[in-house]
């Protein structure tokens, strides 16, 4: 360390420079002037001269006090005439004051001795008072009080130089400072008042109830135990397991479309009730079982200090790309061709044709209700139709099967001509960007005018491949099956220019077609499989309805385990009835299929 001057030394010990000098000439250290330099050997010399000094300071003890305790146990009756044994401690002090002599004067406190008649010599010292002792006693404890921190300020000074003088500089790690937890053992105020305040109260009660149970007393039961040492105990434990809070960690919440309260808040590593109290507080009443949308998600994220993020994880299309983990390899699929046109111009007929049986006998009067859908093997292919209403009251219908087909085929009576529900499937059809064939049916009869039709749909903007238009025009007869091949090769060439395709191998979507209520089995829904292959047992939702597949049916009542696109199948087990137009998907989660289904039926 250097030398130091007296000054500074004193500066650092916090003494008057003119003590130090006197304590240095005591110690046999010649300084005499603040500039003199003090060397390590110099202050050694003052520390052994401080002990010492402290050592010789404290005087022999002029007086010594004996204490003596002695427990005894009395019998007594309290008023309800029950024996009680109270505990009675006796304590004899004795205090023996040196004399100059060498020989101690023995004084009783507690009982005095009585006047004897013997005359006692007097003896040669002098006998100090208590107020002399008591100030003697206070002023060498002070003058060795300031001589012990003199001596262990030095050493310490001495101590902290070489420890600074032996040690390595500090190397820097590169971790993550993080906030100092709190020692074991520390005490919260609030729970050293209760504990406080706990004590005290059972005292009181003990004393209360001492008359009652005895609880507390020597001759009171075994059984009876005070409940201290237990909080005592609890109070240990929970000093030793108390740590401080660390700050609040900031998380990036993927919000889906649709997500409950208690999802949401397993998410922020929250409580379900830390949620529901937030929602509260903006004006909804929620339970914890509840379905939020994505905006309202979000919202809450932001209020409980997190980052919120759109996820599109509800959303059928994303997950079907989520869940088909096989890559989709496209195969040419059959046609799916809706016979559109005006009512009772042979639209049923012309299908029951081409598929060999008599459908238009079992429906209400010969009107087709509902979109009837069927697959026909034909010699040139596999085709789907779908049988539109004509009635005018039936205009959805047509619109959602112009929508879920690929070619129209726009049946017009030749001695009728073209109609008002005729005009409505044309314009669907240009709506839906569909091709057209036009079937001129009824050619058999007498008053069969097709030239006239052609000139009327001319006017409508649909123009033959005779007048130099890109639409097919074929007369046919349902009656007598005039001109059927020539049609179903007219549809199956169109769908080989607009080259179909669909994938096979991953989970079945679709739209419906039609959806009942049935006494026997509950909802059924027609659907049309557009892509993938839907099996029997796969988890479907159509819409606000969901469900497991429990039977899976033809166009002809037989039961069938899967079907692949372009084919239609009626499916059993759903838990409502979907509306026609309802897109349909598979999912592998039943309870995200829950949870959509859920939350569209409360929009």
């Amino acid at each position: 360390m250097g030398q130091s001057t007296v000054t500074k030394f004193a500066e650092e010990l916090g003494l008057p420079v003119d003590l130090l000098i006197e304590q240095l000439k005591s110690a046999g250290v010649n300084k005499s002037a603040p500039q003199d330099s003090l060397t390590e050997v110099d202050k050694s010399a003052l520390l052994e001269y401080l002990r010492k000094e402290h050592g010789q300071s404290q005087a022999p003890k002029n007086k010594i006090t004996l204490t003596h305790k002695q427990n005894k146990e009395i019998k007594k009756t309290d008023s309800t005439g029950r024996a009680r044994t109270i505990q009675v401690e006796v304590r004899k002090k004795r205090v023996l004051v040196r004399r100059e002599d060498g020989q101690p004067v023995d004084t009783l406190i507690e009982k005095p001795k009585p006047i004897e008649s013997a005359v006692i010599p007097p003896s040669k010292g002098h006998v100090l008072g208590e107020d002399e002792l008591s100030m003697r006693e206070d002023e060498a404890k002070r003058h060795a009080a300031l001589a012990a921190a003199q001596a262990e300020d030095i050493r310490k000074k001495q101590e902290a130089v070489a420890k600074a003088n032996a040690a390595p500089p500090p190397k820097l790690s590169e971790g993550t400072l993080h906030r100092p937890a709190s020692k074991a053992g520390v005490k919260v105020e609030g729970k050293e008042k209760q504990v406080d305040k706990s004590e005290k109260d059972w005292s009181d009660r003990e004393f209360k109830k001492r008359t009652l149970k005895g609880r507390g007393d020597v001759s009171a039961a075994s059984g009876w135990r005070s409940p201290k040492s237990k909080s005592k105990h609890r109070e240990e434990n929970e000093e030793s397991t108390f740590v401080a809070p660390t700050e609040p960690i900031v998380r990036d919440i993927q919000v889906p479309e649709t997500i409950s309260v208690a999802d949401l808040a397993h998410k922020m590593s929250v409580k379900a009730t830390e949620v529901i109290k937030v929602l509260m507080n903006m004006g909804m009443m929620v339970t914890i079982n509840q379905i939020l949308d994505q905006d309202t998600g979000m919202i809450v994220v932001g209020e409980m200090g997190h980052n919120a993020i759109a996820a599109l994880d509800n959303d059928p299309e994303a997950l079907i790309d989520q869940d088909s983990t096989v890559e989709a390899i496209l195969e040419i699929r059959p046609p799916v061709v809706t016979v559109m046109g005006h009512v009772d111009h042979g639209k049923t007929s012309l299908l029951d044709y081409i598929r060999t049986t008599r459908v238009a006998s079992g429906e209400a009067g010969g009107i087709t209700q509902h979109i009837g859908a069927y697959h026909v093997e034909t010699p040139r292919g596999m085709v789907t139709f779908l049988d539109t209403p004509g009635h005018e009251a039936f205009t959805a219908m047509r619109a959602r099967g112009a929508k879920a087909t690929d070619i129209v085929i726009l049946v017009v009576a030749a001695d009728d001509g073209v109609m008002p529900q005729t005009i409505e499937a044309i314009h669907h059809a240009k709506a839906g960007n569909v091709p057209l064939v036009v079937a001129i049916n009824k050619i058999d009869k007498p008053e069969a005018a097709p030239e006239r039709v052609k000139m009327e749909l001319v006017a409508q903007e649909v123009v033959p491949e005779d007048f130099g238009g890109d639409t097919m025009f074929v007369e046919v007869s349902a009656k007598s099956g005039q001109g059927i091949d020539k049609l179903l090769e007219s549809v199956l060439l169109q769908a080989e220019v607009l080259e179909l395709k669909a994938p096979k191998n991953t989970p079945a979507k679709g739209i419906v077609i039609e959806g009942r209520l049935d006494k026997g089995r509950g909802p059924v829904a027609t659907i049309l499989i557009q892509s993938g292959t839907l099996k029997r047992g796969d988890t479907l939702l159509a819409g606000s309805a969901f469900g497991r597949i429990r039977a899976m049916l033809d166009e002809s009542g037989k039961e069938i385990k899967e079907a692949g696109p372009s084919i239609p199948v009626e499916v059993l087990g759903l838990a409502d009835v979907p509306n026609a137009g309802e897109e349909v998907v598979v999912l592998n989660d039943e309870r995200k299929a829950r949870e959509i289904a859920l939350f569209r039926q409360g929009k």
